[in-house]
């Protein structure tokens, strides 16, 4: 057994020695080279660089032909500011040239008779009834008291008024009375007649009317009675009556 022992120490020092020679005299076989990996991924942005260094002006006539090659590309429309505040007002300029004098107007028209234009377009009246029978039915009233009448279109004799001046006209009555009493505006510019009643047992009251009416030279306006539910006594009524008509023109045509 010591024997077995003492051959196996002396064989590991001859393969120990033996080891150590071949790595100092043998040399072993370069390996081939590796294959390319897969490309990695992009890094990240780097930082802001600093800022560049103003433009040199250049001395001289600047070559107008290499601006656009310098110019860069236009950049994105910004957003529109905030409206700064209103401005001082100006001074007031200098009164300027007086211009040409314009063009002649047409000639004016007549109205009508007279020597003033202001009295050409006027036309008014205002008459009364105090005549106490009563109006008769179907009749034109006629008036004893002439308050108002220029240029006299209106003929208290016969109640008529004539239409002088072409244009639009206003009319309208009243009336007191202690009868029942209905009485019409009537015209030959009108093609029915506006009647207006007032039913009354003895006390006063007071009976109105009007019309706006769009007259031709020569058309009449008139008031007159006429029947509707009076009482068979009613026309005989001799207590005190008043009736008042009046007329004037708001515009002329002409």
């Amino acid at each position: 057994m010591g024997g077995y022992y003492g051959l196996a120490v002396l064989v590991g020092v001859a393969l120990l020695l033996t080891t150590g020679q071949c790595d100092v005299s043998c040399g072993g076989i370069d390996g081939g080279p590796g294959v390319a990996g897969t490309p990695g991924r992009d890094g990240w942005p780097g930082a802001k660089g600093e800022k560049g260094e103003p433009a040199v002006m250049v001395d001289g006539p600047v070559d107008t032909s290499q601006m656009p090659m310098l110019k860069g590309e236009m950049g994105i429309r910004g957003f529109q500011g905030v409206m700064g505040p209103k401005g001082y007002r100006g001074s007031l300029g200098p009164v300027g040239h007086p211009g040409p004098p314009g063009r002649p107007g047409p000639e004016g028209r007549s109205m009508g008779h007279g020597q003033h234009s202001s009295r050409q377009a006027q036309s008014a009246f205002s008459v009364i009834r105090t005549d106490n029978s009563y109006p008769r039915y179907d009749q034109t009233v006629t008036y004893q008291t002439t308050v108002v009448n220029k240029p006299e279109d209106f003929n208290a004799a016969t109640g008529h008024f004539t239409c002088r001046l072409p244009g639009v006209y206003y009319f309208n009555f009243h009336s007191t009375a202690k009868v029942s009493l209905c009485l019409r505006i009537a015209s030959e510019a009108l093609n029915n007649k506006l009647g207006f009643c007032d039913y009354n047992r003895n006390y006063d009251q007071v009976l109105s009317g009007g019309v706006v009416l769009q007259l031709r030279a020569g058309q009449r306006v008139w008031l007159e009675s006429f029947k509707d539910q009076q009482l068979d006594s009613d026309p005989r009524d001799t207590r005190e009556k008043q009736i008042i008509f009046n007329g004037f023109l708001l515009f002329s045509d002409q």
